[in-house]
């Protein structure tokens, strides 16, 4: 079964531990961290503070998500904050091995993030050192908006790679997502599904997870 993983992104920040027992109450599997830096993209959003208030607030598991520049000069910031995972974009940095070990070696999953542009075979020779991949299906920076439908095939084909390889990572998928497309997202084979704007206005959330969830079978 599909998990998912509202962001925080899209929550009500002016009552922010209130949208994370929405979300737990709701049957969340996980919580999203969008941290944006205004240079990899062009919007600011939660820092390392923010990130740990999170942590702890929450029984559930958090993934960051770091959107920034040379990710490398921010990582141990985040790393104290102890997500459960974090991931770093494929675009941001010449050391992504490096970055992945650092990440495992504090004892929190890697993951590698890939903008719509980015084939997942550029990060072939990581494979076996990610715990999981993050394929946008919008471009980062902004919540909100709608989901690019070509990247179903980017899913389906990194799918295939993963099962002939016998490698069994998860695929995360982060932008658009919500009813209208989880049935096709399921079948491509994705693992994960982070959901904002589509989670956060829906009126009730614990339905819109159980409906996420049964599309999924």
């Amino acid at each position: 079964m599909l998990e998912i993983a509202p962001s925080l992104l899209a929550a009500d920040w002016l009552n922010l531990r209130g949208s994370i027992v929405l979300a737990e109450e709701a049957g969340a599997d996980w919580l999203h961290v969008d941290v944006m830096d205004g240079h990899f993209v062009p919007n600011l959003s939660m820092g390392p503070d923010v990130a740990r208030a999170v942590v702890q607030a929450s029984h559930l598991p958090v993934e960051v998500h770091l959107m920034v520049e040379e990710p490398e000069r921010h990582l141990e910031s985040f790393l104290a904050t102890k997500p459960r995972a974090i991931s770093v974009h494929a675009e941001s940095s010449h050391h992504l091995h490096l970055l992945v070990q650092h990440i495992k070696a504090a004892g929190c999953q890697a993951g590698i993030a890939l903008n719509p542009a980015t084939p997942w075979e550029s990060i072939l020779p990581l494979m076996p050192d990610l715990d999981y991949v993050l394929v946008m299906t919008v471009n980062p920076g902004f919540g909100g908006q709608p989901f690019i439908s070509s990247m179903l095939p980017k899913i389906a084909s990194l799918r295939q790679y993963l099962q002939a390889s016998e490698q069994n990572l998860p695929i995360w998928v982060d932008g658009g997502v919500g009813l209208g497309n989880v049935s096709q997202l399921k079948e491509a084979g994705a693992s994960v599904l982070v959901t904002g704007s589509a989670f956060f206005k829906a009126e009730d959330k614990r339905e819109f997870i159980r409906q996420m969830k049964a599309a999924s079978h």
